[in-house]
């Protein structure tokens, strides 16, 4: 059953389309997440869907009824935001009560406690937030957020301002929590790892508009056009003819990430290195494949490369994709 419809939703400053003609749907319990680069129209789309920005054109409907012109309070949509917004003097238990205050709620200990054990930080209740670290902050965040049970929970960027290590890690518990919770949610992202952690279905945002949406697995393994591919990490698109040298079975143009060319011993294709550059656990190269052009690489440990060594690589299938019958293409040279 489909819980949130944006249709043709259209939201424009100064002239420009920040969102461009967007029809999302999200359907009860799903995580719909928002994938696309900084500038894309992706908080703005997030904004128009919370009621919190005008929309030039289209609607928001919520189980079939349209809640265009409903005011955001009345729309029971939570809304969290990547600095959490916490109350700096307030303890961790009162800003998760805080909805629930507002709302009326009874039996607020209870579910603030409950929060607390969904979200790993039990035992936290009495604590200033001041005291806690900044992925903790971000858990006490989405508990307020979850207080109320809201119809629809809107995340935009909650990960980011985190350090990589600390995102991986809450990604994994996002996605549980919010299956757990069975909630209906609206992810919004720059990070294609965090999308495909925490997602049941992405769509991938560029210019203002939704240029594809699919499962993870299907947006990574097929992008539809090689500006997809290239913003998904792939860092180089071959047409049809180039691509059936690394993936016989293509039936179109590829796209390569630097994992999928390996230096490698006793490979099958003979390559020329022109640079190569360390790394932490190898290096980084660019090289020439006779009847391909220049292609990133990666070469392991231990194997010393110089600008004009000749040497044998293997592609690997994990960082190959097969490109939309549409796609632009382009040949290295």
């Amino acid at each position: 059953m489909i819980a949130l419809s944006a249709e043709s939703v259209t939201v424009s400053f100064d002239g420009t389309r920040a969102v461009d003609d967007v029809t999302i749907d999200v359907t009860a319990g799903e995580v719909l997440g928002i994938l696309g680069p900084s500038g894309g129209g992706k908080s703005t789309l997030l904004r128009a869907i919370a009621g919190l920005e005008r929309l030039d054109a289209g609607r928001v409907s919520w189980h079939g009824d349209d809640i265009t012109a409903l005011p955001v309070h009345r729309r029971g949509f939570a809304l969290m935001f990547q600095d959490g917004q916490l109350f700096p003097h307030r303890t961790v238990a009162q800003n998760i009560a805080y909805p629930l205050r507002i709302a009326g709620i009874a039996d607020q200990p209870a579910r603030v406690g409950g929060l607390l054990d969904l979200v790993g930080l039990a035992g936290f209740g009495d604590r200033r937030v001041t005291e806690l670290s900044g992925g903790e902050q971000q858990r006490v965040a989405l508990a307020r957020s979850l207080a109320a049970k809201p119809r629809l929970l809107l995340l935009d960027e909650p990960l980011s301002a985190l350090d990589r290590e600390l995102r991986e890690r809450l990604a994994g518990d996002l996605r549980r929590i919010l299956v757990e919770t069975g909630t209906t949610a609206v992810f919004v992202t720059h990070d294609q790892d965090e999308a495909f952690a925490v997602s049941d279905r992405v769509a991938v945002m560029i210019a203002g508009r939704v240029v594809q949406s699919g499962t993870p697995a299907d947006v990574w393994r097929r992008p539809a056009t090689a500006q997809i591919a290239r913003f998904l990490g792939y860092t180089t698109v071959l047409d049809p003819h180039a691509a059936r040298r690394v993936d016989p079975g293509a039936p179109g143009a590829v796209a390569l990430r630097a994992a999928a060319v390996v230096v490698t011993d006793g490979g099958p294709v003979t390559a020329t290195v022109v640079r190569s550059t360390p790394a932490v656990d190898g290096a980084r190269v660019r090289l020439v494949v006779p009847g391909i052009g220049e292609l990133d690489g990666v070469a392991g440990a231990g194997i010393p490369l110089a600008a004009g060594d000749v040497v044998t690589v293997r592609f690997d299938a994990a960082g190959i994709a097969r490109l939309g019958a549409t796609a632009e293409m382009e040949v290295p040279v």
